[in-house]
């Protein structure tokens, strides 16, 4: 009935700020709640969805404003998740992923999870000599948007990403592809449509920049992004392979932004989390946990003189009925 905040182990406000907002999607929680509890003590202390589950019991139990996640710290250093060190939140988030799909062993349980997270991308390679074409579904657990374009120039908003990130590449000079039909390499037309989005949608704002000289600097820029996303109204019919009845679930409201302070070098991660129960605004910084207003999330758009940017994701729930 209270948000509870996570102890900070030494440099876990990442993995403290993505455990919150999966645990803070009841969703998620719902499935976590349905795993087979592992047989042995040492394949319990060895599972992550079990550890996941103990560490909600724990913050649920309402005894305290602040719980440690030491046994579900670990539990990932057996699996070779490295402590003490920053991580990149999107790789981590990748990493518990992978690492719960992998250990749920009720294949029901791994589809819900699927469906709940992953989006489905269709690309297309079209050679601009003749007809031939190439199409290829994958799946993706973010979206993972830039935030200036091919000329280094600012994206200004959320809905100026989603559409740059789908727009059409024209693939000419060293990045020519083989034409099969034509026998040669020749300019391709390179484009990918969205042809699935999950119940809870994370798009990845890619503020880390990498630069030839193998240095990385952050962009900070301000990008703001919206409370309702509606991609039947950001993305052409073009940019999409669905039917009407799928496009009838792309409406989304915002529940979390994972938000990054300081360098690259030297940084910190809190999360600020929409109740799905309450419907109120908290700030989720390690043991730290305060209600907060719309005003507050959006200091996360970023600028020089403020302190937080969201670099790493914004997790959008489907707004619309199931």
């Amino acid at each position: 009935t209270e948000a509870i905040g996570l102890y900070n182990l030494g440099q876990s406000c990442c993995l403290n700020s993505l455990l919150q907002v999966l645990l803070m999607n009841i969703r998620f929680t719902g499935i976590l709640r349905r795993i087979t509890v592992p047989s042995s003590p040492a394949q319990r202390r060895n599972n992550v969805p079990y550890q996941m589950l103990l560490l909600l019991e724990k913050m649920q139990s309402g005894k305290c404003k602040a719980v440690g996640p030491t046994d579900l710290a670990c539990c990932l250093s057996e699996h070779r998740v490295k402590l003490f060190v920053q991580h990149d939140a999107a790789q981590l988030f990748l990493t518990l992923w992978n690492l719960l799909k992998k250990q749920m062993k009720k294949p029901e349980l791994v589809e819900e999870l699927s469906d709940l997270y992953t989006i489905c991308i269709q690309e297309h390679l079209a050679c601009q000599n003749c007809s031939f074409e190439i199409k290829s579904n994958s799946t993706m657990l973010t979206l993972p948007l830039p935030v200036l374009d091919a000329n280094s120039h600012r994206l200004k908003t959320l809905e100026d990403c989603l559409q740059y990130f789908f727009h059409p590449e024209e693939l000419t000079g060293e990045n020519m592809c083989f034409c099969q039909q034509c026998g040669r390499k020749t300019t391709f037309l390179q484009s990918m449509k969205l042809v699935h989005l999950p119940q809870t949608l994370t798009l990845h704002l890619k503020r880390f920049c990498f630069e030839r000289s193998s240095h990385t600097h952050k962009l900070s820029h301000c990008l703001p992004f919206p409370q309702e996303l509606d991609f039947n109204e950001v993305l052409t019919e073009n940019q999409c392979q669905a039917d009407d009845s799928e496009k009838a679930t792309w409406q989304y409201e915002l529940f979390a932004v994972v938000a990054h302070s300081g360098s690259t070098s030297c940084g910190h991660y809190c999360a600020y989390i929409r109740s799905l129960t309450e419907c109120k605004w908290y700030c989720f910084n390690d043991s730290e946990v305060c209600q907060v207003s719309w005003d507050d999330v959006k200091c996360t758009y970023g600028h020089s003189s403020l302190y937080w940017y969201a670099n790493l994701s914004l997790f959008f729930p489907n707004a619309a009925p199931d």
